[in-house]
């Protein structure tokens, strides 16, 4: 064990003495795993965000940006991964950008983090919403019930589920995953059983293809449709052998997600045609899949794949309500918010406070938009949005802070391709993508020019709020200002 010595301003401690009941859970590598693919929802994913890249990004060179945007997290991934083992910190983002680049940036970055994830949960009700009012009311005849009544119920059914161990949650997730993935695979099968349109093409694998379009839009897109792989390190405390089990989970949702995004656009692409793919997709995104699915797989797969949508979506909202959940839970560790919000369940082991806050400010959230009566459709986008910008943001400035932080460090275990070229190749990737970002944010959001400046405002006045936060801690609040970071 190495000796102890004071802490600067950029090194964080990674636990203290427990006085209290901990984070625990038993989550096998496997659990893990199920558990961020859940969030990261591959059936709203090729449902909904899969023809987008097809029709307004690259054509038929999507499957290129997926594999683009899964090197680029591959790379981040070993600087991250890294890192994980010698701060054994639950605090994600928060923890890392703090040890990296100081608890002024650190604390900054936790504020954005829980815009980033708190904007994402209210997104998937709205979307839960639009999703099963009409499948509810057209397909099986039922009652029209508004969309936010079937948001609440959502919010009732994870805010009970929230308030249990992690374990409890990832069994369910895992369940509902598997159900997505068999589905998406059944309609895999089905195209490369029929032949496609017109037989296969591996055009979408030249340069010329993965370069034509609209490479940034189909870069930015592929990128968003990894969001969820850091809650591998939020949910540390909750799983058997962290230091094992984390970098093997990471690395694998990364290499899964790749195969399955690209593998499933390439046969989008091949249902389609060539030819036809691009129109059909831009004409129609948030059927074209569906549409396709009716083709080759017949209307009992559409219609399990309608309402594993649902499912998928619960699943997103369950995960996301978590990861929200402990970022509260870890700045109310660190004293910067509530003490009570770090309280753990004696039993269960889950942050219940934080969890129990996370419900209610998700229906104080919901409530102008129904009472204005807004259009759950721009909420639902500008919302995505909001998360996916403020994700690239994160991850760009964890970026930064890995490699400062294990080349100052330099952990044994850590070398020059993990500590400086990995991250800086990821690091130029993240810029390139923050770039492409901010020129289409836009339509990212689906919203005018005014919506578009006030999310910005949303988004980088959260993170100087949070280092205006910091700077007052560390005049007129030391002490607090000491734990940042810290949990």
């Amino acid at each position: 064990m190495s000796s102890v010595r004071p802490v600067t301003e950029t090194e964080v401690p990674s636990v203290g003495v427990a006085t209290e009941p901990q984070l625990r859970g038993n989550l096998s590598m496997f659990h893990l795993l199920f558990a961020v693919l859940a969030f990261n929802a591959p059936m709203a994913v090729v449902v909904g965000f899969i023809p987008l890249v097809v029709g307004y990004g690259n054509g038929i060179g999507a499957p290129m940006a997926f594999v683009a945007a899964g090197v680029i997290l591959a790379l981040f991934a070993a600087g991250f991964t890294t890192m994980a083992r010698h701060l054994p910190n639950p605090g994600g983002f928060y923890a890392y950008i703090t040890a990296g680049l100081g608890r002024v940036v650190g604390l900054g970055s936790s504020f954005l983090a829980l815009l980033c994830y708190y904007a994402i949960t209210l997104s998937c009700y709205a979307y839960f919403g639009l999703v099963l009012k009409p499948l509810i009311h057209d397909r099986y005849h039922g009652p029209a019930i508004s969309w936010w009544l079937w948001g609440l119920a959502l919010v009732a059914v994870v805010g009970v589920l929230g308030y249990f161990k992690l374990d409890v949650s990832a069994r369910i997730l895992s369940v509902v995953l598997v159900c997505e993935v068999v589905i998406v695979l059944v309609y895999n099968a089905s195209v490369v059983s029929e032949g496609g349109a017109s037989g296969f093409s591996l055009s979408s694998f030249t340069p010329q293809a993965a370069l034509s379009g609209s490479t940034g839009i189909a870069l930015l897109f592929a990128i968003l449709c990894f969001g969820g792989f850091e809650a591998t390190t939020i949910f540390r405390d909750e799983v058997r052998d962290p230091d094992r089990t984390v970098p093997r989970a990471t690395y694998l949702f990364i290499g899964m997600v790749t195969l399955l995004y690209a593998g499933t656009a390439w046969l989008l692409i091949q249902a389609y045609g060539t030819d036809k793919v691009v129109a059909a997709t831009a004409a129609n995104p948030t059927q074209s899949f569906m549409d396709s699915a009716a083709a080759y797989s017949g209307r009992v797969v559409v219609d399990l794949a309608t309402v594993l949508l649902t499912t998928s979506i619960f699943a997103a909202a369950l995960s996301s309500h978590n990861i929200t959940a402990r970022y509260l839970y870890n700045l109310g560790a660190d004293g910067i918010l509530h003490k009570g919000l770090s309280k753990v369940h004696p039993r269960q082991g889950a942050p219940y406070r934080a969890s129990l806050v996370t419900t209610v400010t998700t229906v104080l959230g919901l409530a102008p938009f129904v009472i204005f009566a807004a259009d759950p459709t721009l909420l639902y986008a500008t919302l995505s949005g909001v998360f996916g910008y403020a994700l690239i943001v994160l991850l760009l400035v964890t970026g930064v802070a890995i490699p400062v932080y294990l080349r100052r460090t330099r952990p044994s275990d850590s070398n020059v391709w993990k500590s400086v070229v990995a991250p800086v190749l990821a690091l130029t990737g993240l810029a390139v993508s923050l770039v492409l970002a901010t020129q289409n944010f836009s339509t990212l959001i689906s919203g005018s020019k005014s919506l578009t400046n006030g999310m910005f405002a949303l988004v980088y006045g959260t993170f100087v709020g949070g280092v205006i936060t910091a700077l007052v801690y560390r005049r007129s609040r030391p002490d607090v200002y000491e734990r940042i970071g810290r949990q």
